[in-house]
């Protein structure tokens, strides 16, 4: 088993490396201070082949691995995160659910706009009442005609303000097994954007309501029955986050390290005390920990989605892991590192984000817990007996 990059992995590793450093690095870090989405960035990413790299090359992509795309993602969050959250969109994110099971008619419509940097798509799960809990999703969507009829409302979106497409998990009944996905686009009628609210990261997001929402028919992504195959592309996303957490704990390491060798305290680099190095050493083994989990499951995706488990112990491992590596960076720092004029105080909000975006640790070593045991947990009351229902 070969655990090293192979040549043409370490040399993409290095281009993305210098385009990062050359083309955003400037502008790092200030984006969501000014709260502006980095389209010039997204443009860029475009133009030099990184919008659709694990898309297929009949839509638009370029076939390549999610280890590929992983690895372009570390180089990039690491110089600038919201050019990273740029990548998301182009490669892990809702546009693979719309590659997968998008017709090609709308396809050709859509991902054209996306792939160059010029639009953006969220997927539109959690609910006020089904966060967690995607089984119990109230949006409701009937077919009439050659026209869908949606009524609910989703929370926390992705650039909700900014996108132009939301792919938009519904139920077409009342039974579970008629979950599915629709392709909602801003300003068709019956759809309104909540107001502009925003994380603890800085990042925006705002409510979806749709009431009595005209979607053509065509724009039906999974019809019923959809969980296994939302779920089944949900995993690439999940690895898009875990990797920019992954990426952020590394640039957070790096700082710390480069700061204890030059900040000195009692005449001696911080570097020299038993303490710091303790800490160095435990953040440096989670990080490669976490390294190792994520691109097993990337690679034994190969090109197409990584399995359940492997996705939840990664994504579940490494979100826990750098929020640890990052609370020690700020540690080592002091005072600097509390500082809004410093980068790792927004690493340490925006990666304590990724702990509850695309699922919790807890939930997480849920499945983990199933697939171990190779059952199903309900995390759900049990159900009163007839006797009791009487009574």
């Amino acid at each position: 088993m070969d655990f090293t990059l192979t040549k043409e992995q370490q040399d993409l590793k290095k281009w993305a490396r210098d385009l990062a450093k050359e083309k955003f690095s400037e502008k790092a870090y200030t984006w969501v201070k000014n709260k502006e989405v980095p389209w010039e960035n997204a443009r860029i990413l475009a133009e030099h082949g990184l919008m659709g790299m694990t898309l297929p090359e009949e839509d638009g992509g370029q076939g390549m691995t999610l280890v590929e795309a992983i690895i372009v993602m570390e180089e990039i969050a690491k110089v600038c995160p919201s050019t990273a959250d740029m990548f998301q969109v182009g490669n892990f994110g809702a546009i693979r659910q719309l590659a997968a099971y998008g017709s090609p008619e709308l396809k050709a419509r859509v991902l054209p706009q996306i792939l160059a940097g010029e639009k953006l798509i969220s997927v539109a799960m959690s609910e006020p009442n089904a966060g967690s809990a995607t089984t119990d999703l109230e949006t409701r969507a009937r077919v009439e005609g050659d026209k869908v009829i949606v009524n609910g409302s989703k929370v926390f979106n992705t650039h909700g303000p900014h996108n132009e497409y939301y792919v938009v998990w519904v139920r077409f009944g009342e039974d579970v097994k008629s979950s599915g996905a629709i392709l909602i686009e801003r300003g068709m009628p019956g759809f309104v954007l909540g107001k502009t609210e925003t994380h603890m990261s800085g990042e925006e997001h705002c409510a979806l309501y749709f009431e009595d929402c005209e979607v053509p028919v065509g724009n039906i992504l999974v019809p019923d029955n959809g969980f296994k195959k939302l779920f089944t592309m949900f995993n690439i996303e999940r690895m898009g986050n875990t990797s920019r957490s992954l990426a952020l704990a590394q640039a957070a390491f790096d700082m710390a390290v480069e700061h204890a060798k030059e900040r000195h305290q009692f005449g001696r680099p911080l570097a020299e005390f038993q303490g710091i190095q303790w800490k160095v050493a435990e953040m440096k083994m989670k990080l490669e920990a976490g390294r190792l989990l994520l691109y097993k499951a990337a690679t034994n995706a190969d090109k197409g989605a990584p399995s359940p488990l492997e996705a939840s112990m990664a994504k579940c491992y490494i979100n826990t892991t750098a929020f640890e590596v990052a609370h020690e960076a700020v540690q080592i720092f002091g005072g600097y590192g509390y500082s809004t004029d410093y980068p790792l105080e927004y690493i340490f909000r925006r990666i304590r984000g990724w702990m509850i975006a695309g699922g919790t640790p807890e939930m997480l070593k849920n499945k983990i817990a199933e697939e171990v045991f190779d059952m199903r947990f309900s995390q759900r009351p049990p159900k009163p007996k007839n006797s009791e229902v009487l009574s």
